[in-house]
């Protein structure tokens, strides 16, 4: 009930029917205006103050303090062109990850949540718990395809987007990117042409250019992503042998390609004949009422290959993922088998126990709250901060924030002014690999909202500033 009258006021808020400065009902009138009780009406207000949306004044109630016409502009659809670049994008991908192992930095280039906003203790617990029930306390290699609790688990979990998957679909991997990594060995062959979004995850333009693909990046809108329309004019000029896109709270910029375009988007290559990898790393991450659907929910030809893991929602550094390859199962597990045997025995065990145990969910929900407000108070620092011209993406979901800058700022010089301050940033050339997105920039606001935060990106603004 608290979080239907948070949502109603928070719609008001953004509508500006409520105002930067009004007063809110106090929590006796609001309650007796709605049939609730106070403490519902504590807790909405509360809610809404832990978004930054109000604020308490002592002795005299709680006032709007967030103004949306505030916010930087939108950013526009990407449009990338194939030349080749200038700057060796590995060097500064080593750069920022060699600045992971460095203490005291504020890391917005971190695209993982971090610590304290996971359940650390009932985590241990689950690990604990699985070095126990394992044979031999985990030692012994599990099975090729992966823990048959986990596999189970994730199908049932699967539910929630209309997957319908089984155990036998899923092969489990050392993280996402490992099974992006496998089903990129499966279907290509070195000089074949693959077509990404853009901006597109680094990590995954890196491994396919080291097995010798060729990459075709596509414009990208950055609310509902790559349109169906650009992807058949890719099939119909190039020889394309597979696409890759992250359909939902896309990392770098955020966005959730609609259902229907992801219905039209698996009917076109199932015609084409062209298989889909599709990560869906961010999905369970929704700010909305409901679970997006992934482009395996209209697979019946099992032409889509459906990675995803826990890195990004639970634990990182247990490195638990998992593909459902469709028909290209086969390939997949064979690859798994050549290049690791299996994957790590306990952490997958203590996964499927945190699963069953109904843990998740109610972790979920927690972690959807803070990001989500994280996102309102990331967006309105950045507007307060940040020199005016800025654009933003509006991001449903997820924990990434895509920032354009005016086009004199060199985002890679500002990584390292910022370092001198003990701030990361992610450059935007660095999702690319043709010459662009020199004045972009990824944040992440998945960490604990505190007022060394609020006091980095304001660091980060005057950087910006000083850059012009």
């Amino acid at each position: 009930m608290y979080i239907r009258t948070a949502e109603t006021l928070e719609q008001q808020i953004m509508d500006e029917v409520l105002k930067i400065g009004d007063k809110l009902p106090s929590v006796r009138l609001l309650g007796k205006e709605l049939g609730i009780s106070v403490s519902t009406c504590l807790q909405a207000y509360y809610h809404l103050e832990s978004k930054g949306l109000i604020e308490s004044r002592p002795q005299s109630g709680y006032y709007v303090c967030f103004n949306p016409s505030r916010f930087p502009n939108k950013i526009e659809k990407s449009n990338p062109v194939q030349v080749t670049r200038t700057k060796n994008v590995e060097t500064i991908i080593e750069q920022v990850y060699d600045d992971f192992s460095l203490k005291g930095i504020t890391r917005f280039s971190l695209s993982v949540p971090s610590p304290e906003i996971l359940p650390l203790a009932k985590l241990n617990k689950s690990m604990i718990q699985a070095l126990r029930d394992l044979p031999a306390n985990g030692t012994s290699y599990e099975q090729i395809q992966g823990n048959d609790l986990l596999r189970r688990q994730v199908a049932r979990w699967s539910l929630h987007w209309g997957g319908h998957l089984h155990a036998r679909d899923l092969i489990t991997t050392s993280g996402c990117m490992n099974a992006i990594t496998y089903c990129l060995m499966a279907l290509t062959s070195p000089g074949d042409t693959i077509v990404v979004e853009s901006p597109v995850y680094f990590g995954m333009l890196r491994f396919a250019q080291s097995i010798g693909l060729k990459v075709l990046e596509l414009p990208t809108d950055p609310d509902t992503g790559v349109d169906p329309d650009d992807v058949a004019r890719a099939l119909q000029q190039h020889k394309v042998k597979a696409c890759f896109f992250v359909t939902n709270f896309s990392n770098p910029t955020g966005y959730c390609m609609p259902d229907e375009n992801k219905k039209a988007l698996v009917k076109l290559l199932s015609l084409y004949g062209v298989p889909l990898i599709e990560d869906d790393l961010y999905g369970d991450v929704y700010f909305g009422k409901s679970r997006p659907k992934s482009c395996k929910s209209f697979d019946e030809e099992g032409n889509v290959l459906w990675c995803s893991s826990i890195s990004k929602t639970l634990a990182p550094g247990y490195r638990v993922g998992w593909v459902a390859p469709g028909k290209y199962a086969e390939k997949v597990k064979r690859l798994k088998m050549y290049h690791s045997i299996t994957s790590a025995t306990a952490q997958q065990q203590a996964i499927a126990s945190f699963l069953a145990s109904g843990s998740y969910e109610f972790h979920l929900r927690k972690l959807r709250q803070t990001l989500h407000a994280n996102s309102l108070l990331f967006t309105r620092a950045i507007g307060e901060y940040f020199p005016e011209g800025v654009k933003l993406s509006n991001p449903r979901g997820g924990f990434i924030l895509w920032l354009e800058l005016d086009k004199k700022i060199d985002t890679y010089n500002l990584y390292h002014e910022a370092m001198q301050h003990k701030i990361s940033i992610a450059p935007g050339t660095m999702f690319t690999l043709q010459d662009r997105y020199q004045n972009c920039m990824r944040l992440s606001y998945g960490m604990q909202w505190t007022p060394e935060i609020d006091k980095a990106l304001k660091k980060l603004g005057n950087l910006v500033k000083g850059m012009m």
